[in-house]
């Protein structure tokens, strides 16, 4: 007969007790190669899962505006952002100086820049493109383009210290008596000229107004001895064109020592004007029948604002 058991539902007392010593007392059995190598695997995905939730986001794709968002273009870092350039050669005393320059920028910033390059100051500075630039208007305004040359003509201060003071009084006293003279119009060796009437074709006049060189000679008008001469402005080389019939001069600018103008009587918005070539005003070339507009132009691209005479 069997024995008498537990009750259904119920575990005989202390069959918990000796189990949970087994399994503690139960010493821990070596893994062979096997199960080795199978915990070392699920450990190191455990590894990559954890080292995923910290990998760094994607690099942008090229073209991405984010990724170039960062880029700067080294010319817009003088505060040129979204400003159109130009390419300009500036030549002074005989050096080029390659500039990127904003088109939409007046002369009197453009002077500024020869000054930081040339260290000679603005006051100082005679700039010329096709003529003298204005300081008022932009290089836009004034058609400036891609590769212009622009002329500086002008002294540094030590230039301008340099200056011989009694020399300049002298010439200034020489200017002072030749105005005590007679009228230039008047005297013998230019009414032979000029009473041969104005030139049918030569350029028309603006009396009272003061322009900048035309792009083209100006033709039309008369020499000392009644021949047809024009000039020609080449400012690149920065010479003057003295043309007729039978040849050409071309005159650097540096070796032209003066210019004196006069109205015509009686037509006064055009002038005869000399350009002394020599030391004594026997070197003197006689043009006549200047337009008035442009008289005080050709005297500031020939000789420069800064003259001690």
């Amino acid at each position: 007969m069997a024995a008498a058991g537990a009750p259904d539902g119920m575990e005989e007392p202390g069959m918990d007790t000796e189990a949970e010593t087994v399994a503690t007392e139960a010493p821990a059995r070596p893994l062979n190669c096997v199960e080795a190598e199978a915990a070392a695997g699920t450990a190191a995905e455990d590894s990559c899962a954890a080292r995923g939730s910290l990998q760094p986001a994607p690099a942008q794709p090229p073209g991405d505006p984010a990724a170039q968002a960062s880029v700067s273009n080294g010319e817009d870092a003088g505060g040129g952002a979204g400003r159109e350039l130009v390419d300009l050669k500036i030549i002074w005393n005989k050096t080029k100086h390659d500039v990127k320059f904003p088109l939409d920028s007046t002369g009197s910033e453009l002077k500024q820049k020869i000054h930081s390059i040339t260290g000679l100051p603005p006051a100082m500075q005679k700039v010329m493109y096709k003529g003298l630039v204005p300081e008022d208007k932009t290089l836009r305004e004034i058609k400036v383009t891609s590769g212009a040359k622009i002329m500086v003509v002008g002294s540094t201060i030590n230039d301008v210290l340099a200056v011989n003071t009694p020399k300049d009084a002298a010439q200034q006293d020489a200017k002072a008596e030749e105005n005590k003279k007679e009228p230039l119009c008047r005297q013998k060796q230019h009414r032979k000229v000029l009473d041969k009437g104005k030139p049918e074709d030569v350029m028309p006049s603006v009396k009272g107004a003061q322009e900048r060189l035309p792009a083209v000679p100006l033709s039309g008008m008369y020499n000392k001895s009644g021949g047809k001469v024009r000039l020609t402005f080449k400012l690149e080389q920065d010479q003057l064109w003295i043309g007729t019939k039978e040849r050409t001069e071309k005159l650097p600018m540096g070796s032209i020592k003066n210019v004196v103008s006069e109205p015509i009587e009686g037509h006064e918005d055009y002038h005869m004007m000399a350009f002394q070539l020599g030391p004594t005003e026997a070197s003197y070339y006689w043009v006549y029948w200047v337009p008035t507009q442009y008289v005080d132009a050709i005297k500031d691209t020939v000789l420069g604002k800064w003259q001690y005479f």
